[in-house]
């Protein structure tokens, strides 16, 4: 057997089926994450929902270039046309929703969960909610297909799945509020204590001291008689008269600026934030010089980064060369004039051709710009150094 036939052969990891049986488990692998407590923080912390509404807005108004077929890459579909795999991508998913809502339903999966699942049956894209999609992993090649609700199979060409990092397994991503679960936790209780607080009447507990002792009948008619009279939380304090040498003492001294937490509060947000990838400075109020690089590095080390693994994993599963297209956001834009010096620089040198400069800056190609410019100088051309330059002596053309 020749060398070329032997690489031509599938060659299959024999570490396949321990990874399935030993690492993963046997049976489908669902999904990691407890997402009802996720969608608790992302629903009433406003840290939490403000943090991912950002990346998931952001993210899901990136256009998607769709360039030529990838030469050499065994796509998992064929015969999808380009200007086709566009519409589904920019514009129509499927006649039933718009492009940002599909995007953002699949964003918000990613966040909290660390998966996307996509079914493509030939003509549309559809979301499946990664909560509740299992993936049944192969113990020869590498995923046999996929289940929904433990009731609708999907074989393994008919879903585009985006996998979030994750140790722990090489099937599922992990979400990225599993780190933050802590610092979220904490704001839950702070906030809860806080309430309690108000709901009872915001004035701590007391305690009425008695000089003899109270038969426990009558200690509990008493202590019914105080709720019902004094109570703060019904919009005032109605004085009451004690008799029989009895005194109030408050069982605690705490006052509400001490039970405001407003430095934990913030320590714990700016936690929160910091495992999104959402600089802090961007959501304080006010005009801050930093503003504008902050935004920026929250485009490059967040958004993209989440871009770029959608763009690979639908490369992989329609067979063209899908990029973002940058050329719309604000804060990149600094990048495009240093891209537009770079590549202006390159074309004037003779590098690379006008019209592979406009590709690679997401513009159109032109007539007549497929040519290699040819820089001159003043001692002659470029093409030939034997012409030009300074005329010779016996030349009739020139002039005393």
């Amino acid at each position: 057997m020749a060398w070329y036939d032997f690489w031509k052969q599938e060659k299959l990891n024999p570490a396949q089926e321990e990874i399935v049986v030993s690492l993963e488990g046997s049976g489908p692998i669902g999904s990691r994450e407890i997402i009802s407590n996720y969608r608790s923080y992302y629903e009433y912390l406003e840290v939490v929902n403000r943090a991912v509404n950002m990346i998931v807005d952001d993210t899901s108004e990136i256009p998607l270039r769709v360039g030529e077929p990838v030469q050499g890459l065994n796509s998992v579909v064929k015969g999808v046309r380009r200007s086709r795999v566009d519409l589904l991508l920019n514009k129509e998913p499927n006649p039933f929703q718009d492009i940002s809502t599909f995007k953002r339903n699949l964003i918000i999966d990613y966040i909290l969960d660390g998966n996307i699942f996509i079914y493509f049956d030939g003509s549309s894209l559809y979301h499946l909610p990664a909560n509740y999609t299992d993936i049944d992993p192969d113990t020869s090649t590498y995923i046999k297909g996929f289940i929904f609700q433990s009731s609708i199979n999907y074989s393994a060409k008919e879903i585009v799945h985006v996998k979030e990092n994750s140790f722990q397994s090489i099937y599922r991503g992990t979400s990225r509020l599993r780190a933050a679960q802590r610092s979220m936790s904490q704001l839950t209780r702070m906030r809860e204590f806080q309430d309690n607080f108000f709901k009872n009447g915001a004035v701590p507990g007391l305690v009425i001291k008695s000089p003899s002792i109270i038969s426990e009948k009558n200690k509990e008619r008493m202590i019914q008689s105080w709720v019902t009279r004094y109570r703060p939380d019904g919009g005032g304090r109605r004085p009451l008269v004690l008799d029989g040498g009895m005194e109030l003492d408050a069982i605690s001294h705490v006052n509400f600026r001490e039970l405001d937490f407003e430095a934990s509060i913030d320590s714990a947000e700016k936690e929160v934030l910091k495992v999104l990838g959402v600089p802090p400075i961007m959501l304080d109020s006010g005009n801050n010089a930093n503003i504008r690089p902050n935004h920026r590095m929250y485009y490059l080390e967040t958004i993209m980064p989440v871009v770029e693994k959608m763009c690979k994993a639908l490369e992989r599963y329609f067979g063209y060369e899908i990029t973002p297209d940058i050329s719309g956001i604000p804060a990149l834009q600094p990048e495009l004039r240093d891209a537009a010096a770079y590549y202006s620089t390159l074309v004037n040198a003779g590098i690379i051709t006008p019209n592979e400069a406009r590709q690679a800056l997401n513009y159109d190609e032109v007539f007549g710009a497929g040519e290699i410019r040819i820089p001159a100088n003043i001692a002659g051309s470029a093409s030939n150094p034997a012409e030009g330059g300074r005329p010779t002596e016996g030349d009739e053309n020139v002039t005393e």
